[in-house]
């Protein structure tokens, strides 16, 4: 069981990971993760695992190819039992060449030491985390 705060999950969810994406804010996103981390997109089932291989290399193909990225309609579960967020919310973001989308996604974190071990991204739309 986790002594962290119900308000911990929140704030590593939304006032550091999502702010950071935000805000193409690489270091800030990788700093919510631990180096033997995974994040996988359920819906495809693509996987990428470490903080600084895939983690990093994912993120970076995302801030090149949208211009602006904004998450936000935060509804949050958490188990601390589990060490667990779930986030539902909704994201806006915008393709460089396109016009732009709206997605309604759910992700769920898993934390260990207060650090993101795993992530499941389930999307509304096609798979943006190549």
């Amino acid at each position: 069981m986790s002594d962290l705060p119900y308000e911990y999950y929140i704030d590593i969810v939304t006032k550091r990971y999502f702010h950071a994406v935000d805000n193409y804010d690489l270091e800030g996103v990788l700093d919510c993760f631990h180096s033997d981390a995974s994040l996988s997109e359920v819906t495809t089932m693509t996987k990428h695992a470490g903080r600084d291989q895939g983690i990093k290399t994912m993120f970076e193909g995302l801030f090149d190819s949208f211009s602006h990225i904004w998450h936000g309609n935060f509804v949050h579960t958490t188990d601390a039992e589990s060490q667990s967020i779930c986030s539902q919310f909704t994201v806006l973001i915008t393709p460089r060449d396109s016009e732009e989308l709206r997605y309604e996604n759910c992700n769920r974190f898993y934390l260990r030491d207060g650090k993101f071990s795993e992530v499941f991204v389930y999307m509304s739309g096609d798979n943006l985390l190549r």
